[in-house]
């Protein structure tokens, strides 16, 4: 079988969703994950966009050693320079440059004539192979792109040294015949073109990403780039999980192996859930909650017969495994280690122990704890910033009645180190929690959205709170778990702030360097 690459994005168009901010911290541990996956590559961030996403793509470059990690630059040099000042100590440094080649971007964004794209993507391709072995151009709203044009500016960038080229269908346009059609035609009609790669990044406007993908994949695309859970700006990006798995059941169609690990895909899918906020749908293909639930009579009559009936994707191909308890308040600190090593977490003897404290908190409270608790307190000690001050929350008190007005008091460590506490109401319970923690925090607050899920099954399951607000101008999100859904909620409140003022306190750091 031939091999597709898999380029995955979800640190960069992924991240462009409305309502995601990752910080640093949570972008290592996407991109370890990812490696865990099994990806070919991984763009990391647009380095040139801001100091954060400059250093999130430093230290994942070395950070990542058996993935490829790359950057994403803007045809322009400083951005080229930025990006190799990232890169520079990756094991093999790469760059993802992009230039608009559709007649509406050109003429109404761009300004350019044809002619001068052409000269500007050949331009920027030479000076990036003076810095990069690996070039990857793309040609922003190729397939609402002149296809001879099109061709035209190919075969110049790869006469320039580009060594993958991506054609993308940025607005979710095409249709799977179109799509496929326009690789089949850059196959026939580009010389050069079977030295490099040829990649498909697929948007899901009108819902067909992943049909337009392997439609590529059927007219020569060697690489698909592509997101964790769909997700990304608009609509999203195809999904990675649903071309990887589409790949290997019906691999005697398409004949090609991704390299990808598929009993990976559940846990990256729920860890990048856990660290965007962004939910997955329940009847999400491969990945949501009801992909293997059967309800109809005659379905759980078959399944009962042959699960064959009813079931291409098995539950355990996508380390989807049920577990039944996995500790109890009684387990000793050698069995919570051994569980975080089998679950692939590596943390350090610190970490370790703050997590075992927070694991005995919980299970004095909670009958059964489950893999999916476990989860969430090592994913939230794998992340946690010991540097940066911050508010800290020490109690919330809610009085509700309904024929009273609902009153939040609540007390919080301020950075500086004093205990802060206020009191104020609100139309309801949750109200009245962010008007009281307003009062504590020293900025202006604007909720944009606010939602809570559960977190395994059951009364006593955690409750998890995000929150996606507007903190001094900025728009930040924050997340944060507990039993008791409004203790989640304050937490959550405080963490999007602290997270805006670590991002505050980085850009003052790096200014004064």
């Amino acid at each position: 079988m031939s091999q597709i690459d898999i380029f995955d994005t979800t640190l960069r168009d992924g991240e462009q969703s409305a309502g995601i901010n990752l910080n640093t911290a949570e972008k290592i541990e996407i991109a370890r994950q990812l490696e865990r996956l099994g990806v070919t590559i991984i763009e990391s961030g647009f380095p040139a966009s801001s100091p954060g996403d400059f250093d999130a793509v430093q230290r994942i470059a070395g950070t990542v050693k058996n993935s490829i990690v790359t950057g994403l630059a803007r045809s322009i040099q400083s951005d080229i320079d930025r990006t190799w000042d990232a890169l520079k100590g990756a094991e093999q440094p790469h760059i993802h440059i992009f230039l608009a080649t559709s007649p509406i971007h050109m003429e109404t964004k761009l300004f350019k004539t044809p002619e001068q794209v052409v000269e500007l993507a050949v331009e920027s391709v030479k000076y990036a192979r003076k810095f990069f072995p690996l070039v990857q151009w793309s040609a922003e709203d190729a397939s609402r792109s002149d296809p001879e044009f099109l061709a035209h500016i190919i075969r110049k960038v790869i006469e320039a040294g580009a060594t993958t080229i991506n054609l993308p269908d940025t607005v979710g346009y095409a249709t799977p015949h179109e799509y496929g059609a326009m690789f089949k035609y850059m196959t026939d009609n580009v010389a050069g073109i079977e030295k490099v790669k040829l990649s498909a990044h697929c948007h899901n406007d009108l819902g067909m990403a992943t049909a337009n993908t392997l439609a590529a994949i059927e007219n020569g695309a060697t690489q698909i780039e592509g997101t964790i859970n769909g997700i990304g700006e608009r609509a999203g990006n195809v999904a990675l999980e649903e071309i990887a798995v589409a790949l290997h059941i019906r691999k005697q169609i398409f004949n090609v192996e991704t390299g990808i690990k598929l009993n990976e895909i559940k846990r990256t899918s729920q860890l990048v859930s856990q660290l965007t906020g962004s939910l997955i749908q329940p009847n999400k293909a491969v990945v949501g909650k009801n992909a293997f639930a059967h309800e109809s009579g005659i379905h759980q009559d078959g399944m009962l017969k042959n699960p064959l009936t009813y079931e291409i994707i098995t539950p355990e191909l996508i380390g989807d495994v049920a577990t039944e308890l996995v500790l109890g308040k009684h387990s000793g600190r050698h069995a919570f280690k051994d569980r975080a090593i089998k679950m692939g977490f590596d943390l350090s003897e610190e970490k370790l122990n703050n997590a075992f404290v927070e694991f005995k908190k919980l299970a004095d409270r909670k009958k059964e704890i489950v893999e999916d608790d476990l989860y969430v307190l090592l994913t939230d000690q794998q992340i946690h910033d010991d540097e940066t001050p911050v508010y800290k929350l020490e109690s919330v008190q809610v009085q509700y009645g309904t024929a009273n007005i609902p009153t939040a008091t609540a007390s919080a460590y301020h950075p500086s180190g004093e205990l802060i506490s206020e009191a104020a109401t609100g139309a309801g319970s949750v109200e009245a929690i962010f008007n009281t923690l307003e009062r504590i925090v020293e900025g202006k607050v604007h909720i944009l959205d606010y939602r809570v899920t559960s977190i395994g099954k059951g009364r006593d399951a955690l409750g998890e709170a995000v929150i996606n607000m507007s903190y001094n101008g900025e728009t930040v999100t924050g997340r944060d778990v507990a039993q008791d859904v409004l203790e989640a909620t304050a937490k959550a409140y405080l963490n999007a702030v602290n997270r805006q003022l670590v991002q505050v306190g980085k850009k003052v750091r790096m200014s004064a360097v």
